[in-house]
């Protein structure tokens, strides 16, 4: 393992919000936009003030709720963290309340509440799963961040697992979203008995393999059931085994709509995580695209963008701000249905609305797609 890989991801991790993260700030600001979000939680809760999870792990499930605010001056892909608590609203992701939701039907009725103020045919949840290294708030932030840019019309759902938020602690991260699939299972069970007309998912890093997991172990009928809810799964530099990953899929059988998978080949954590792992080619860095599509997925190749962060580990987060001109490209292939009127329900609008486009994406299809700025190719070609 290079010495130099861990220093630099290390520095990539800087000043950390381990605690107190979530101190109120009620000051307004003139085109700050609040995000209120739903919290699923395996960690265990923190008596610290302000701080409500940390990584250690809960024998039971735990509900929160947080409205975050992301400043006028907010640019995308990042996440603005304050200098100071609580904040500048002005300049800084703030928190505007957060507090405990009591237990599962509490929390049922809050998203039932949240849903069924968007009319029918657009009532749509969008849950993430964070991945390995994550902090509670970190998982909080990033994913408002994620909501805020794509402009996704969407409750959002945050299912964030007992990572330890240490980049010494992989497998006790490893072990924590093990632990934490039952959990996932029932949160399954939740959503597809909530009024959501349709539930888009998001997964991480580490939180792909939790992902997989909890749908191989879930009784088939239910997790047929749940699917008829799914309108599309995005799985960003999953940090995942690919023979592990080629055998879930095996099993798990062609979805009725293809997984969305953000790879980049210069991801320096995913470099770290095969090292650990005996040298064997993680998902999220693989080189085999049409391997991939054939599985059942579409794959986005991000390897030349820029996302502005050390590790490449995280360049799902600056896709979201391309959603629009995706989407517009989608219509143009012949795709996506451009009279829809339910919702982002059609393959072209969940690329649009969830993973966006970059400036050198390339996807995966069984057909050619190019509408400039970007390119869309078949079996990993590049133009």
């Amino acid at each position: 393992m290079s010495a130099l890989l861990i220093a630099l991801l290390l520095s990539a991790c800087g000043s950390r919000p381990t605690t107190g993260t979530l101190a109120i700030n009620t000051e307004p600001a003139a085109g700050a936009q609040d995000h209120d979000v739903l919290i699923v939680t395996t960690r265990q809760k923190d008596p610290t003030p302000n701080t409500f999870f940390n990584g250690e792990r809960s024998p039971t499930i735990n509900y929160a709720e947080a409205t975050i605010s992301v400043p006028p001056t907010h640019k995308a892909g990042a996440v603005e963290w304050p200098r100071e608590l609580p904040g500048n609203p002005k300049t800084d992701f703030v928190a505007r309340k957060a507090g405990y939701i009591e237990d599962e039907q509490a929390f049922l009725r809050q998203l039932n509440q949240q849903l069924s103020a968007r009319p029918k045919g657009k009532r749509d949840v969008m849950l993430f799963i964070h991945g390995y290294n994550t902090l509670f708030a970190e998982g909080l932030y990033r994913f408002t961040q994620f909501v805020h840019d794509s402009q996704a019309p969407v409750v959002p759902v945050l299912f964030t697992w007992a990572s330890r938020g240490q980049l010494q602690g992989y497998v006790y991260d490893l072990n924590s979203a093990a632990l934490a699939r039952d959990s996932l299972e029932q949160t399954f069970r939740l959503l597809a008995k909530s009024k959501a007309d349709s539930i888009s998912i998001l997964a991480h890093s580490m939180g792909n393999y939790l992902l997989l997991e909890t749908a191989r172990q879930m009784p088939l009928a239910e997790r047929r059931q749940f699917d008829r809810k799914i309108n599309s799964v995005v799985l960003a530099a999953p940090d995942i085994d690919i023979d592990l990953f080629k055998s879930s899929l095996r099993k798990l059988g062609k979805p009725p709509k293809p997984y969305i998978i953000v790879v980049s080949r210069d991801d320096k954590a995913l470099r770290l995580s095969r090292a650990i792992a005996g040298g064997v080619e993680r998902v999220g860095a693989y080189s085999d695209d049409e391997e991939l599509a054939e599985l059942g997925a579409i794959v986005f190749d991000v390897t030349e963008l820029d996302a502005g962060e050390t590790s490449s580990h995280s360049k799902f987060a600056a896709l979201a701000e391309y959603s629009p001109g995706l989407r517009d490209a989608l219509l143009k292939s012949g795709l996506t249905d451009q009279n829809s009127v339910t919702g982002p329900k059609t393959l072209g609008d969940d690329l649009g609305s969830f993973v966006g486009n970059t400036t050198q994406a390339a996807v995966t299809l069984p057909i050619k797609i190019i509408a400039a700025p970007f390119t869309l190719a078949t079996g990993g070609s590049r133009q």
